[in-house]
């Protein structure tokens, strides 16, 4: 099947989608914004999961008014960008760490460009953002890490005491659990979310919705340590029961269609972006980059710069209604103090979820200026 950019009209104005070829093996599907004038200062805006470039829609024409060339790629496994495998028993090892770094290096070569003003990520697009920073400190002048602390590189041996496997505990635990991130990790998880009973566009609306700053249950607090007992204490779509998959899990916190019909964040024709995507891809392309991380894939390769800092400015965005800041205890501690040697922040916004760019993207827009503002272009 031939794929198009997408339409503008499901874009806001000013902002354009268009394909970008030879980026490492992939055709990736962009938006871009502030493309009129050339020769601008470039950001980078990075998704995570289950998002799109599209995440970014409501950010980037604020960038782009401020006079920056902003480009927000779908990244491998999403979306319309084409050139990676889809399979479970694909080439996993293309999902490494420094594989999607070399995509987003890739895409600045493609675009003519010696170096991009600023790298932000989001979710897991965060620990791509800061590697992005930390291997290459020439190209990406300053970064953005956005609800997913990066408190450094891997240790020898990597994380043994802090970040363990916790599945056997977990499983132990009355009733069991099981830990997001391993049960992504399985055969399982992409059929379970796109095949799932009440279709992929009501499992998206209910995943969004119970990880938002809507949810009332996300009232985060710090975890005293990396133990079974408590991460239990962690919300149900990053604990899971050990009975259930992720689509019956959060099919229980389905919203109202009172409360659909009024977020403004994601309106129902937003949510059909999202999920006309997944219903003709499914998921296995960004459940890859958890496998990576769960099975170690690339681990000798990262372990590498064990220790080593990032040392370009740096600034860490989240929101006050988000668990990912707390899932990994005392990792924004780490990244503040230790991992980023020029931290000019961390900024919690309130009332904001997992989804912060959406959930509050005129305030995101306005910490993102703010700090660009400091900057040399």
């Amino acid at each position: 099947m031939t794929l198009s950019p997408l339409s503008d009209a499901t874009l806001p104005a000013g902002v354009r989608a268009r394909f970008v070829s030879d980026v490492n093996g992939l055709t990736m599907h962009v938006l871009e914004a502030g493309f009129e004038t050339p020769d601008r200062p470039c950001v980078l805006l990075l998704h995570g999961f289950p998002e799109l470039a599209f995440s970014w829609r409501a950010v980037m024409p604020a960038l782009a008014a401020s006079g920056f060339h902003v480009l927000a790629p779908d990244q491998r496994g999403y979306g319309r960008t084409t050139g990676w495998e889809g399979d479970y028993d694909g080439d996993l090892a293309s999902f490494g760490m420094m594989n999607l770094v070399r995509d987003v290096l890739g895409l600045v070569w493609a675009l003519g460009r010696e170096s991009v003003t600023m790298v932000v990520g989001h979710d897991f697009g965060s620990p791509v953002a800061a590697w992005c920073a930390l291997l290459r400190p020439d190209v990406f002048r300053s970064v953005v890490l956005m609800s997913a602390p990066f408190d450094g590189p891997p240790s020898r041996p990597f994380r043994a005491a802090a970040e363990a496997s916790p599945e056997a505990a977990l499983a132990r635990l009355d009733p069991p659990r099981k830990h997001y991130q391993w049960y992504y990790s399985t055969r399982a998880a992409n059929a379970d979310m796109w095949r799932c009973p009440q279709g992929v566009h009501a499992f998206l609306r209910a995943y969004f919705h119970h990880k938002s700053g809507d949810w009332p249950g996300n009232r985060p607090f710090p975890l005293a340590a990396w133990t079974a007992e408590e991460l239990a204490k962690l919300p149900t779509y990053y604990v899971m029961r050990h009975d259930q998959d992720m689509a019956a899990t959060v099919a229980a916190e389905m919203p109202s269609a009172e409360a659909i019909a009024a977020c403004e964040w994601l309106p129902e024709p937003a949510l059909r972006v999202y999920s006309g995507e997944y219903e003709r891809t499914g998921f296995q392309g960004g459940l890859q980059w958890y496998r990576c991380r769960t099975e170690g894939v690339g681990l000798a390769q990262l372990q590498v710069f064990s220790g080593r800092t990032i040392d370009v400015p740096s600034l860490f965005i989240a929101g006050t209604a988000d668990w990912g800041v707390q899932q990994v205890p005392g990792a924004v501690a780490r990244m503040r103090d230790v991992a980023c040697t020029q931290m000019q922040g961390v900024h919690l916004i309130d009332g904001a979820g997992h989804w912060v760019q959406q959930e509050r993207a005129g305030q995101v827009s306005a910490l993102l200026l703010e700090f660009l503002r400091g900057q040399k272009r």
